[in-house]
């Protein structure tokens, strides 16, 4: 008890640094969907490596297809009972999107004082350089402390998140036998309230698309020909707004599929949550589209959906011009529940934009791979030591729940390795993430870091139990 208390103590005496040190790493802009962000990709990945092997981790910069990978590991103890912990973080983020919608810099982070709570803004401070370095922090700690970390250690820190983890089947084919562990923890994930910790236990799958509709001709002047020519904007936003019916279901032809309703239990514990309140934070739903039938909740944990993500074609400038475009495009996501198929899916889409095109026009579609919806268990040893580890330090029980969101490396440790994973994170609805102004407060990050210094106590206690 007194050793986790020296711990506990060393991240409040250095906390201030470790502040600063993030403040750093979200300074640099890692967004891994722009072209020209590869200098900047590599120099966070630098960065983190460097800090990796600073407190005693033996750290590389992996390459791969795409952005790099850090990965990292304690030195080996062969012939140990030790359990082997394997920690997984992204360090890439979400591109800015319009600046003036700012009103904090994205990538010049510094502490605001707000109402008595000190935040920091920028793009991936809470989406997930924050939670990232939440356990970067305890491992820290608890080695200087200590003298040795609480169990054989990986880091895992993936360059390519915000853009679907293209690269990151292959980096776990070719690193498998590095990547080998007892549990993985994947610290991307949402408290269930700034007071209540929570571990995700069921994920949705992600389906990314681009479609793309072209008329016979150019652009046209819509005087001359707005009334008798093919125009893509229309076509395409008809199609669109056909993708749900009048009570909110995708109309997509074998979208459900494979899809089972969820368990009277589920639904039940689902729809009691739902009526408390800041589930959602300051999102005001006026206006949105529930499926009929099912709570707030229920539909985002548990059904599929289908989202517009961005539309674009014909006048997109300042000024006017009376054109008739020769071709629009729209981006979609698809996020998927268990006993759906992404490539399945992504068909079905297609057919569905086909068999309603216009003749004369013509219709290309971009978009591969894609992720399936992941259903953890609740019963594991390393979910219940992380459980009773977080109630430890926020003083209130861990409340397992679900998630709209993907994180593809759970389907890939689950489905090809075999690994158990646990979702921890420290994620608030409020906290913006892929909006302008995204944020995260110091309290949260130090509480976070405090949080895996009582799971790792927690998890030394239950191999002691067992031996």
């Amino acid at each position: 008890m007194s050793d986790r208390e020296d711990v506990l103590r060393d991240i409040d005496r250095n906390f201030d640094v470790a502040v600063d040190k993030l403040l750093e790493l979200i300074a640099i802009p890692s967004i891994s969907s722009d072209p020209s962000a590869g200098a900047d990709i590599a120099r966070a990945a630098e960065w983190l490596k460097s800090e990796l092997d600073t407190i005693g981790l033996s750290a590389k910069v992996a390459p791969t297809k795409g952005h790099p990978v850090v990965l990292a590991r304690s030195a080996a103890s062969p012939g140990s009972a030790r359990p082997c912990l394997l920690f997984y973080g992204h360090y890439d983020v979400q591109p800015v999107g319009d600046r003036a919608e700012w009103k904090h810099e994205p990538f010049e982070p510094r502490i605001v004082e707000e109402d008595g709570v000190h935040r920091f803004y920028g793009r991936g401070a809470s989406d997930s350089k924050s939670q990232l370095w939440t356990f970067i922090e305890a491992l820290r700690a608890w080695k200087i402390v200590q003298g040795d970390f609480p169990a054989d250690i990986i880091v895992l820190l993936e360059g390519e998140e915000e853009c679907g983890s293209p690269s990151l089947p292959e980096f776990i084919e070719t690193y498998r036998d590095e990547l080998k562990c007892d549990v993985a923890f994947i610290c991307d994930a949402e408290m269930w309230s700034p007071t209540q910790p929570a571990i995700t236990t069921q994920l949705k799958g992600l389906v990314h698309e681009k479609v793309t509709i072209s008329a016979p001709n150019p652009d046209l002047h819509s005087g001359h020909y707005g009334a008798v020519a093919a125009n893509p904007i229309r076509i395409l936003s008809t199609i669109l707004a056909g993708l749900h019916d009048d009570k909110g279901r995708v109309a997509i032809d074998g979208f459900y599929d494979g899809v089972k309703e969820l368990s009277e239990p589920v639904r039940q514990q689902w729809f009691e949550l739902a009526q408390e309140r800041g589930l959602l934070g300051d999102v005001d739903l006026t206006g949105g589209v529930t499926e009929e039938g099912y709570s707030s909740l229920e539909a985002m944990w548990g059904r599929p959906t289908v989202d517009i993500n961005g539309i674009t074609g014909g006048n997109q400038g300042p000024g006017e011009r009376s054109v008739l475009p020769g071709a629009a495009s729209a981006r979609l996501s698809f996020r998927l529940v268990a006993g759906q198929e992404p490539e399945a899916i992504r068909q079905s889409f297609r057919n569905h934009i086909e068999t309603r095109l216009p003749k004369g026009c013509r219709v290309a579609f971009e978009g591969e791979g894609g992720s399936s919806a992941v259903v953890l268990s609740q019963d594991s040893q390393f979910l219940t030591a992380s459980a009773r580890g977080l109630e430890e330090e926020w003083g209130t029980p861990t409340l397992l729940r679900g998630t709209g969101g993907a994180i593809p490396l759970v389907e890939q440790f689950s489905h090809r390795l075999g690994a158990e994973c646990v979702v921890i994170g420290f994620i608030l609805p409020g906290d913006a993430i892929h909006a302008p102004d995204e944020r995260y407060d110091t309290e949260r990050l130090r509480k976070g870091a405090r949080s895996w210094i009582r799971i790792f106590e927690t998890i030394q206690d239950q191999a002691a139990n067992a031996s």
